[in-house]
């Protein structure tokens, strides 16, 4: 099937799971992973209406970048993990962060935003499942609660929820569980005031389980194989 075909598939079934949890389909965005992909692969995307576009790496995304920098539009964001090092490249080629997993990486963000006089949207990553392999703060980490707080100083970013990784499971309703977690933090946390915050957003779902993210509030799945395919090298 072509990229066009799966755009189409997985926006039926994105429906599908909108409506069993009573959610209208606008409440959800799809977001093409193109990781590993070449840049031809986020044009095609992007002619069969895509506009919302996941990268995991800088240098990888810096390659690509002044090939699809002039769609309009189209908006492109780092969800993979970013050093604090790499901030000012990240600031200066993405829209959007939603992989902060510190304070310090959040100030290093802002300044970097405010040297280019931009604002960046950010997302706050939680690893959901504890997995030493994986990025983001542990659900209890004081570190979300910092951030939260830092916010009104941090004026070059825009605050707009939360994104995990689940741990893989063969059944995607075992992923059900940890969504579900990361909503009722989100609940929790949503109790609190915090000034120049919003937690709206939840990105979670990917190409086997985003059906039961959309059914458990994400407003943003990440599909790469689901709509490029299988990859071809690692990523």
């Amino acid at each position: 099937m072509s990229v066009a075909d799966n755009i189409a598939r997985v926006r039926e079934q994105m429906a599908a799971a909108a409506r069993r949890a009573g959610r209208s389909p606008d409440s959800v965005t799809l977001m093409a992973v193109s990781k590993t992909f070449p840049a031809e692969c986020i044009q095609e995307a992007y002619a069969a209406g895509a506009r919302v576009f996941g990268e995991n790496r800088v240098q990888e995304f810096a390659g690509k970048f002044s090939t699809v920098r002039d769609l309009p539009a189209a908006r492109f964001h780092l969800v993979g993990h970013l050093q604090s090092n790499k901030a000012a490249k990240a600031a200066e080629l993405f829209h959007a962060v939603d992989s902060v997993d510190s304070l310090k990486l959040a100030e290093r963000l802002n300044a970097a935003a405010a040297s280019l006089g931009k604002k960046l949207a950010i997302l706050l990553e939680v690893n959901v499942g504890g997995e030493s392999a994986k990025s983001g703060m542990s659900p209890d980490s004081p570190e979300i609660v910092a951030i939260l707080e830092a916010a009104p100083r941090l004026i070059n970013l825009e605050f707009r929820g939360l994104m995990t990784v689940p741990p893989f499971t063969e059944d995607p309703e075992g992923a059900r569980p940890y969504f579900r977690q990361l909503r009722e933090m989100r609940d929790q946390l949503a109790q609190r005031t915090f000034p120049a915050v919003s937690l709206a957003e939840f990105s979670m779902g990917m190409s086997h389980d985003f059906a039961v993210a959309i059914e458990e509030g994400s407003t943003c799945v990440r599909l790469g194989t689901a709509i490029f395919g299988a990859r071809t090298k690692a990523g």
